[in-house]
C-alpha cells in the first residue's frame, strides 16, 4: 500500500512536531527555489522568495486540507509570489528551453540564451507561466493543471502556442 509522505507529515506538523518541519522543508526547498529563480535574476531574491512561499504555506497551515499534492500548493503559493515580484521588479528567467524543444537553430548559445529571455519577456503571462513549468521545472501536464487551477486540455493548448509564438520571435531575430 502507498504511504502518503506528505500526509502523515503534515499531520506531525499539526502536532507540532519541529523535526516534520525541517523534514518538509527541506524536502521542497530545492523545487521552489530552482522555480523562483526562473522568475527572478538574483539569487538572493530567489531566496527569498522561496523562504516566503514556506512561510506563507505554514501561516494558513491549520486550514491547510490535504487533498493532492503539497508540492503543488507550494508551486502555487510560489507562483503568486513571483508574479507580484516581477510586477514590481521586471526581473526575467535566464534559463534557455531544451534546444531540441524549439525548431530554430542558433550558432551562438549565448545567442540563444538571450533570444529565449526576450521571447519569454514578451510572452502572456498565462503563457510565460506554463513554459517554466514545464521546461523548467518538469512537471507533468497535469500537474500544471493543478497548480494554475486550469484543465489539462488548456494546459496543452498554452503550451502549443507558447512555442509557436516563440518559434516565430525566434525566427524574425535570425
Amino acid at each position: 500500500m502507498h504511504v502518503d509522505t506528505d500526509y502523515a507529515l503534515i499531520k506531525q506538523m499539526k502536532q507540532g512536531d519541529e523535526a516534520a518541519f525541517d523534514i518538509f522543508v527541506h524536502k521542497y526547498y530545492s523545487d521552489i527555489l530552482s522555480y523562483c529563480s526562473y522568475h527572478c535574476d538574483n539569487k538572493e531574491e530567489a531566496k527569498d522568495l522561496t523562504q516566503e512561499t514556506f512561510l506563507h504555506f505554514f501561516d494558513g497551515f491549520e486550514a491547510y486540507t490535504h487533498r493532492n499534492k503539497a508540492k503543488n500548493f507550494l508551486y502555487t503559493i510560489a507562483g503568486n509570489l513571483c508574479k507580484n515580484y516581477y510586477k514590481s521588479a521586471r526581473a526575467r528567467p535566464t534559463e534557455v528551453l531544451e534546444e531540441n524543444s524549439l525548431s530554430v537553430n542558433f550558432e551562438d548559445e549565448t545567442v540563444l540564451r538571450v533570444a529565449i529571455r526576450m521571447c519569454l519577456d514578451r510572452l502572456p503571462e498565462e503563457l510565460r507561466e506554463v513554459i517554466i513549468l514545464y521546461y523548467y521545472q518538469n512537471l507533468k501536464q497535469t500537474e500544471i493543471a493543478d497548480v494554475l487551477g486550469i484543465g489539462l486540455p488548456l494546459v496543452k493548448y498554452r503550451i502549443k502556442k507558447a512555442k509557436a509564438q516563440m518559434e516565430k520571435m525566434l525566427r524574425s531575430e535570425v
